[in-house]
């Protein structure tokens, strides 16, 4: 059932949900939170499709916020509130309620938001881009208690990392975390299968990847080892080494579907580690409402922890110059030798006179 209104307020938003529920023969809600979406008219249609498919598992009423603060001073002028009440089959296991702010309304949403909340249950407030830097602070991020940002969309994906991290409060988190949960269970259960003391880690993914940062610094900070972050071309994450003194325990993604697992004295195996859904994403982070404490502490490890592993050409001037220094050094040392016993030095080269000589003569005859 799909119900359009023009012109309207949040109290006629209600009647005519009510309205909906009676219709389609159920008064009771059954709804365990509210999710609201931050958006605009570009990223609606694929933020709203995530939310239905995650509603499926957590049934929930969906507040879409999209703000048309206007271009023109005329439509900035015009204070309109329209939405678009979606119920059914239409907006998967809950309620769907678009809401298209007009003028300066768009600068105070939580008064239009607010009164659509259900009356107690959770309020997850999700932007899937263009998050504010503080979401903690934000007008609407005030009245969550859960926070989702996706890292990957801004302008600076690493950057970015590092403005979560002056900006963390309690209840935080982003996508860009979720997406490593496979990763980080794969590894811990490979660890519990074959414990060993692990000297140097290396994590493989493709640039500007925030979720290959990420895993680095949960590497860092659970193993306290160096970890090196190497760019590769992708999908995504493409392989995690962790050295130990029997060899390399290795996690490797190459396609971004099946994943292959490698230690010592095992025989490999494949593990399913596809890239998921952001809709997966989403029903992942409902199914916690607490602050994730782990995330908090990855977040807030410096980037520059990780190591930049030397390419070749450094490696090959590395080795010249330690090459150039021990023959310095060589040298160095014979001239000392040569001041401090000045009659060796003489004898030395009397000896090996007669022996020029000799060879001389033979390649004089030779030469004949």
């Amino acid at each position: 059932m799909k119900i359009d209104l023009t012109n309207t307020t949040s109290s006629k938003i209600n009647a005519a949900l009510m309205e909906a529920r009676r219709a389609s023969g159920s008064t009771a809600a059954g709804m365990v939170l509210t999710l609201v979406i931050v958006t605009d008219e570009g990223s609606a249609y694929d933020a709203l499709k995530a939310a239905n498919d995650a509603s499926r598992e957590h049934p929930m009423r969906t507040l879409a916020v999209i703000k048309r603060a206007g271009r023109s001073p005329r439509a900035r002028a015009e204070t309109r509130l329209d939405a678009e009440i979606l119920v059914g089959s239409d907006a998967g296991s809950g309620e769907t309620v678009v809401l298209r702010m007009h003028g300066e309304l768009a600068a105070h949403a939580q008064s239009v938001v607010l009164p659509l909340l259900l009356p107690d249950a959770p309020v997850v407030v999700w932007w899937p881009d263009n998050a504010p830097l503080h979401p903690a602070q934000d007008p609407l991020g005030s009245l969550a208690q859960r926070r989702i940002t996706d890292a990957v969309t801004a302008e600076s994906p690493v950057g970015q990392l590092a403005q979560r991290a002056q900006s963390y409060t309690p209840g935080d988190t982003d996508l860009a975390w979720t997406r490593i949960t496979g990763w980080r269970s794969m590894l811990a259960a490979a660890l519990d299968q074959r414990p060993s003391t692990i000297v140097s880690a290396a994590v493989e993914g493709e640039s500007y990847n925030p979720s290959v940062e990420l895993l680095g610094l949960w590497l860092t900070n659970r193993l306290h080892v160096p970890v090196e972050r190497v760019v590769t071309g992708g999908p995504g994450i493409t392989a995690v080494h962790l050295r130990t003194k029997d060899g390399d325990i290795t996690l490797d993604r190459p396609d971004g579907l099946m994943g292959t697992l490698s230690m010592p004295g095992s025989p490999d195996r494949q593990v399913a580690l596809k890239r998921r859904e952001t809709s997966e994403l989403i029903a992942e982070e409902l199914r916690r409402l607490d602050p994730d404490d782990i995330y908090s502490t990855a977040v807030r490890t410096p980037v520059d922890r990780l190591r930049e592993p030397a390419n070749a050409e450094t490696a090959v001037a590395e080795r010249v110059a330690h090459a150039v220094a021990e023959a310095a050094e060589a040298a160095e040392a014979a001239a000392g030798d040569a001041v401090a016993n000045p009659d060796r030095v003489t004898s030395d080269a009397s000896e090996r006179k007669p022996a020029k000589k000799a060879a001389g003569k033979r390649a004089g005859k030779d030469g004949a």
